[in-house]
């Protein structure tokens, strides 16, 4: 079924299969056209950077098996293949932690939820993190004591991840979430329904905002550059196909999926105890405040914080409420990053 020119009927036609909670800010706020606030990345980043650690780190998943990975005291990942269909996991993840020239910690994390195979969220694992630190650097070398704008800087390695994906020629996309750390800031990115959710002093926030073709400004695009949405199974979906709007790859329908980010940056202050990002497989059916619940017992407020064992009791916990799809958690603890 077409849709119908008004936004209203689309709504009553055809319902989301499931709430999606938004992120508290308005569209207009998230997509005003007003340029990005301005950061010094002199003082963010150092001029010359060094890549972000080993291929090591840049892990991904087993073809059939789970996957959980930790360092002590800053971060835990956990991902876990889901049982929708007899096929290899799609997800991947990333999770660097290095220095500065000052001594002080950076990290970039990230996780890609594939589709149509796990190619390009392989590719992602393996290059957005670099990309992104490519053009960071290149910003602040060329930008001197004037500032520029990090948000920027994101936007040029999503798509520089795209573009070279793209050329490859290979098939299928990747929904993306990510999170750059240094000097005592972080700045989360997202294409696609990955989500991140921080914990501020026990209350759930969401970073990032779901990329649906069922949103108002997304549909809107969509039409203006010559495509469609259709109602599936009670699914809003992009030419009959593809149930998200923003991600990086989908060659056949790149015209529509676009990979540019959304990027939220904030100072990391202690009220802000733990960061989460994860795929659609736990969003699915956990919500921001009961991902939150789980793991706030788990670092908060202990001798020897451990969130490992929450990355698995959230997995558990989405899967026994019905999630069939592969699911990724990482958590970070973001007192270990305060400047």
């Amino acid at each position: 079924m077409q849709v119908s020119k008004d936004l209203n009927d689309l709504t009553l036609a055809c319902p989301p299969r499931k709430p999606r909670e938004r992120s508290p800010r308005p569209y207009s706020e998230v997509l005003r056209s007003k340029r990005p606030p301005m950061l010094n990345l002199g003082r963010l980043f150092p001029t010359v950077v060094e890549p972000w650690g080993s291929a090591a780190e840049r892990r991904t998943p087993p073809r059939d098996e789970d996957v959980e990975a930790e360092k002590d005291g800053v971060y835990s990942v956990y991902c876990k293949r889901g049982r929708r269909r007899p096929m290899a996991m799609e997800d991947r993840y990333s999770a660097v932690v290095d220095h500065d020239g000052g001594g002080r910690r950076k990290a970039f994390f990230g996780v890609y939820d594939g589709h149509g195979g796990s190619k390009a969220a392989e590719f992602a694992a393996e290059n957005l993190g670099n990309n992104i630190e490519a053009a960071v650097a290149a910003a602040a070398r060329s930008s001197g004591d004037e500032g520029y704008s990090i948000e920027r800087a994101i936007r040029e390695g999503y798509l520089k991840t795209d573009e070279e994906f793209l050329r490859e020629g290979s098939k299928g996309g990747a929904c993306c979430v990510t999170a750059l750390i240094s000097n005592g800031q972080l700045a989360v990115s997202n294409a696609g329904d990955c989500r991140a959710v921080i914990s501020r002093a026990g209350v759930a926030e969401a970073l990032t905002t779901d990329h649906s073709p069922d949103q108002e400004h997304e549909l809107k695009r969509i039409r203006a550059s010559g495509g469609y949405v259709d109602c599936c199974h009670g699914v809003w979906r992009i030419q009959w196909t593809l149930a998200v709007s923003r991600a990086i790859g989908d060659q056949n329908l790149k015209e529509w999926v676009i990979a540019e980010p959304e990027t939220r940056t904030l100072k990391i202050r202690p009220e802000l105890e733990f960061l989460i990002l994860a795929s659609d497989g736990l969003w699915d059916t956990v919500t921001n405040q009961e991902a939150v619940d789980v793991v706030r017992p788990y670092c908060i407020g202990v001798e020897n914080p451990k969130t490992l064992p929450a990355c698995k009791k959230l997995a558990e916990l989405s899967s026994t409420k019905g999630s069939l799809d592969d699911i990724s958690v990482i958590i970070i603890q973001l007192q270990q990053f305060v400047a």
